[in-house]
This record gives structure tokens, sequence and C-alpha cells, in this order.
């Protein structure tokens, strides 16, 4: 991760359902950040992971994504 940028990012977890956001990472570039929310393991609509379909059949549908700080 990138720290002491003027600009800095984080990665949240939302959820569609309207469970509450959890924030993943903090102190990223952007391209860090984007490069996170590339990885198919980051949405339920293309993650293949035990971890992530238990996630999904727990608390639906959810996607990672980022934002600045």
């Amino acid at each position: 991760m990138h720290t002491g940028s003027a600009e800095s990012y984080k990665v949240i977890r939302m959820y569609e359902s309207g469970r509450r956001s959890q924030v993943l990472a903090r102190g990223m570039t952007q391209a860090e950040a984007q490069a996170w929310c590339s990885d198919p393991e980051t949405s339920s609509s293309t993650a293949t992971s035990a971890a992530a379909k238990r996630r999904t059949a727990r608390y639906g549908r959810w996607f990672d994504g980022w934002t600045k700080e």
C-alpha cells in the first residue's frame, strides 16, 4: 500500500441488501485501489472462492469499490 500521498483511496465492500459497508483497505493509490477491485474475487457475480460463496449465501450480492479518502 502507498502512504504519504496527497491523495489516497480506500476500498469498501458494499452489499445490495443494505448491510453496512465495510472498509477493507486505506491509504492506497488510485491504481492500487483499481487493481484490487479488478480482481474477480471482489464481486459476488464473479467470485469463485468458497469464502466468497459463503459470503454471498449469507448476505446476498456484494462488490468491492473504491473512493478517495
